[in-house]
């Protein structure tokens, strides 16, 4: 059942909706009155996330499909348009994290395969979205990370195609507002989904417990956490922001060593959150042809 009115007939459309931080901004959204179109690879859950959400009476559909094709994202747009009339947000989530290498380790597929998931997806969809959000002055919110803003050794392409995001970002808030349109970012640290665990992600178990270690919280952020702050940019309340970055990271990117051991007791407890999250660990890390 819709518990809010945050998001009260608006239109989302979130790529990499199907998983991870995906499916809590699907579902925090349409929990917050949104009707989402959750978007994403044919492989991944996107049909479950989409009758999980139905299933409390909100609404939400379906769109599978590469993103990072053009034809595809004006399909996508197109169907947010005739199903729901309008299109008032766009969510660039969407992105992959194949890889965990030394420079000179690091393959050419895994990095290629990153430019056309990380960056090109974010740029179709803002292209194709533009147009209809020009029409209900609506707004952008993209996914940046940590690794964007003080890059991550054995990470730095990832951190690399972040980096563009960030830029990209803040040049289309400057852009977009003469047509009434926000652009912000969300920068995630390290996160509770696939990515960071070793049984599931390229991260070998010394890098997770470093990685726990320099957060000064020390512990992973939730999916929902994540969420919270792309619905308050998402939203009206967020009316005189644009071009911003809202870091999401425990404090990781100001962090000194490793200061998460002295973290309080009351900061290392994730919060139980509000949202049934069922796909947090079925975000893929492989790459995929």
């Amino acid at each position: 059942m819709i518990t809010g009115n945050r998001l009260k007939d608006k239109v989302a459309i979130v790529t990499g909706g199907g998983s991870g931080i995906g499916e809590a901004i699907c579902k925090k959204f349409a929990q917050e009155g949104a009707s989402v179109v959750v978007a994403g690879f044919p492989e991944d859950p996107v049909e479950k996330v989409v009758k999980e959400i139905q299933k409390e009476g909100e609404v939400a559909l379906g769109y599978t499909g590469d993103l990072s094709v053009m034809g595809e994202a004006e399909s996508c747009v197109k169907l947010a348009v005739r199903e729901f009339g309008k299109l008032d947000i766009l969510i660039n989530n969407a992105g992959v994290f194949p890889e965990v290498n030394m420079l000179q380790d690091y393959s050419e597929e895994a990095f290629d395969y990153m430019v056309k998931n990380n960056l090109r997806s974010a740029f179709v969809m803002s292209k194709a979205a533009l147009p209809e959000l020009h029409k209900t002055k609506g707004n952008i919110v993209s996914a940046g990370s940590e690794a964007g803003k003080i890059g991550i050794a054995q990470n730095a392409p990832y951190g690399g195609t972040k980096g563009f995001m960030h830029a990209f970002m803040k040049g289309l808030a400057v852009e977009q507002a003469q047509f009434g349109v926000r652009c912000n970012l969300v920068g995630p640290g390290p996160i509770d989904t696939a990515w960071t665990h070793a049984s599931t992600g390229p991260m070998d178990s010394k890098m997770v417990k470093t990685m726990k270690e320099a957060t000064p919280m020390g512990r992973r952020g939730t999916p929902e956490e994540v969420a919270n702050v792309y619905l308050f940019l998402a939203s009206d309340e967020a009316s005189y922001v644009t071009g911003a970055l809202y870091m999401v990271d425990g404090g990781i990117t100001v962090a000194k060593g490793g200061v998460g051991s002295q973290a309080d007791s009351s900061m290392k407890d994730q919060p139980d959150g509000e949202l049934e999250l069922k796909h947090s660990k079925d975000g893929h890390t492989e790459i995929r042809n």
